[in-house]
């Protein structure tokens, strides 16, 4: 779990964001899953048309302005409907006595955003858009997936930088610069381009030469 916490803060924290844990210990109770992981708060959030999308991508974190974190990091499961509605558990933070306690936490002055980070969501779009509306229903405001986050970490790592301050970004700048990260543009292209060198058959080269003249 700790793992999963440092590449949140380390999201939120490329962002501008200030981060603050909610506990630096380990509970030793079954209602461990209730606690909020993360306070985060954006010191300038700029406005913008029509509202913020449940599936949060990097984009769109400037018109954040504050906002309660879970870290949800099971990196095998995915956020599918029946695991959801297997799971009451996940949406204790929501409930209002420990949201309201948490809100107190940014003065009473802002009403956080209640978002939950996701390992991932289902691909077919039909079971994804049923998860989203559960995640809805219990009272979860948006989702960012754990894909999202290390991408775009990946993204601003530069591997001419030295992060000694943090050894997560530092892993990334590492691998990074022995080429294990790839532009996926430049795959794509690289692979129609392979495509689009297909040889010509033999037999049709041959079929060719061997035609009589008119």
């Amino acid at each position: 779990m700790a793992v999963s916490e440092t590449i949140v803060r380390e999201f939120f924290e490329l962002h501008g964001f200030f981060v603050q844990q909610r506990r630096k210990y380990v509970t030793p109770t079954a209602r461990d899953e209730e606690e909020i992981d993360f306070f985060v708060l954006n010191p300038q959030p700029q406005a913008g048309p029509g509202e913020l999308p449940f599936v949060l991508a990097a984009p769109d974190l400037p018109r954040l302005a504050s906002a309660v974190v879970v870290v949800r990091g099971w990196h095998t499961e995915t956020f599918s409907p029946s695991r959801l509605a297997s799971m009451p558990e996940l949406f204790r933070f929501v409930e209002p006595a420990i949201f309201q306690q948490a809100a107190r936490s940014f003065g009473g002055a802002l009403q956080p955003t209640k978002i939950l980070i996701v390992p991932a969501f289902p691909a077919g779009e039909d079971s994804r858009q049923q998860s989203i509306a559960l995640l809805r229903s219990k009272g979860v405001d948006a989702a960012i997936p754990f894909r999202t986050l290390l991408a775009d970490l990946i993204a601003h790592v530069e591997p001419n930088r030295n992060y000694q301050k943090s050894d997560l970004l530092q892993m990334l700048r590492v691998l990074k610069n022995y080429d294990f990260f790839r532009e996926p543009q430049l795959e794509l292209f690289k692979a129609r381009r392979r495509r689009a060198k297909t040889p010509p058959s033999p037999a049709g080269d041959s079929a060719t030469s061997d035609r009589p003249s008119a």
